[in-house]
């Protein structure tokens, strides 16, 4: 029986209760990843990435290949990864034996230590210079890959996927008209089968700057940096209202999804696997400046963090990797390519962000920051094979909040509380 100072306590167990955080706690880091990849050769160790990760508030994280190292690196961290499968894995993972091999060999040794939580099979694969070689290989590797992952009884823990860019769409404005391209159908069509059965998401590579850039006489700069003053556009097909080009190039691709299968369009979540804005570049990219860069990157940070959908999918949070933290100093193609990073290698800002992640933005116990501002080839772009991979440098620690230490005292008073009831 308790005592009468514990049964006193009894009546404030309920409001004790309220201070608790869900399980799991409902945060922006659900939503929001970085990219990290190694296309240079004056980058920091991977040894120092996650505690930079931490300190950011960021607690997921897309890697392009399946280095043993990196992926060492993040060891109990509680950083979530997204380990690529590269393009030339493709032929040999579309069998089983390949593909038990390949999940032996590169994932199964970083488990548990490590938490994994999707493979993506390829990079922009049905678009990019080696598409023609390499698209047979796309959907039997996804599903030999699942199929690996299921023998080891780990398909309930890390879904397959794949990543495709903007070009896989035929038109993509307005929004409601969007569709893909005809000769893609034969390939897409089972690939959302896929998708839909094993209930991994439909990625994407969306650049608002590539619409600017190739218009930036038709295409408004604020709407394209996802200004939140900016008036929005209408689409006359849905009735609904953009107010930022990034939502609906994702509701575009929605469109896309229930006009090639609509089974697949009612089960299937589209996530941006890639978005970016460059500080810099050749005389021919319009919009490639540090401000633009600071604006854009500042604004998804600040869009993903809202925790809202879009207009045709409000109730479905924007998740985001953002591309990227360092500039890469050995990507080829033009100058932009080399400056995606918010960071330059040596740690300082490539330009400042005043943007502050939210307290709780990662999956580890890691705070929140300001930002101030060697993998294969990867594409991003409208059917380009240029692409990157970034690494992450210094940012500031951040205290816990009054709210979490709120919170954790109460999950102490009720621990206590717990006890007694029963001494």
């Amino acid at each position: 029986m308790p005592s009468r100072a514990m049964a006193a306590l009894l009546p404030l167990l309920p409001a004790l209760l309220l201070l608790l955080p869900s399980t799991p706690e409902a945060t922006s880091s659900a939503m929001l990843g970085i990219s990290y990849g190694r296309v240079g050769n004056n980058l920091p160790p991977a040894t120092s990435v996650p505690r930079i990760v931490a300190s950011l508030g960021v607690g997921r994280v897309r890697l392009y290949d399946a280095d043993p190292a990196t992926i060492r690196a993040f060891a109990n961290t509680g950083v979530e990864l997204a380990v690529g499968v590269p393009d030339e894995c493709l032929a040999a993972g579309s069998t089983p034996t390949g593909a038990a091999s390949w999940v032996r060999s590169n994932i199964a040794p970083a488990l548990p230590a490590t938490k994994i939580a999707f493979l993506t099979v390829g990079n922009e694969v049905l678009t990019g210079a080696n598409s023609s070689s390499l698209s047979r290989y796309l959907l039997p590797a996804m599903q030999c890959l699942h199929d690996a992952l299921a023998q080891a009884g780990l398909d309930k823990q890390i879904a397959v996927t794949t990543a495709h860019n903007l070009g896989v769409l035929a038109t993509s404005y307005p929004p409601s008209s969007a569709y893909f391209r005809k000769d893609l159908l034969p390939v897409l069509c089972p690939i959302l089968d896929f998708h839909a059965r094993a209930g991994s998401p439909f990625l994407v590579n969306a650049y608002p700057y590539f619409a600017y850039a190739e218009e930036p006489t038709g295409v408004e700069l604020e709407y394209a940096l996802l200004e939140p003053g900016h008036a929005g556009v209408a689409d006359p097909g849905s009735g609904l209202h953009y107010t930022n080009m990034l939502a609906a190039q994702v509701d575009a691709v929605y469109h896309a999804i229930g006009a090639a299968n609509s089974a697949a369009a009612r089960a299937v979540e589209v996530r941006v696997s890639e978005t970016g804005w460059p500080s810099a570049g050749d005389a021919n990219e319009t919009g490639a400046t540090p401000q633009n860069a600071a604006r854009y990157n500042g604004n998804v940070m600040r869009l993903v963090a809202q925790g809202k959908g879009t207009p045709l999918r409000p109730s479905v949070p924007l998740r985001v990797y953002m591309f990227a933290l360092f500039n890469e100093n050995m990507k080829p193609g033009p100058t932009s390519e080399r400056n995606y990073g918010l960071f330059k290698p040596d740690g300082t800002p490539a330009y400042e962000l005043s943007y502050r992640l939210p307290q709780d933005n990662n999956t580890s116990s890691g705070g929140g920051g300001v930002i101030a501002g060697g993998g294969v080839y990867n594409g991003h772009g409208y059917g380009s094979d240029n692409g990157g991979y970034y690494s992450i440098s210094a940012a500031g620690r951040v205290t816990m909040g009054w709210w979490r230490w709120t919170k954790a005292a109460a999950a102490a008073c009720v621990a206590v509380l717990a006890m007694q009831l029963w001494l």
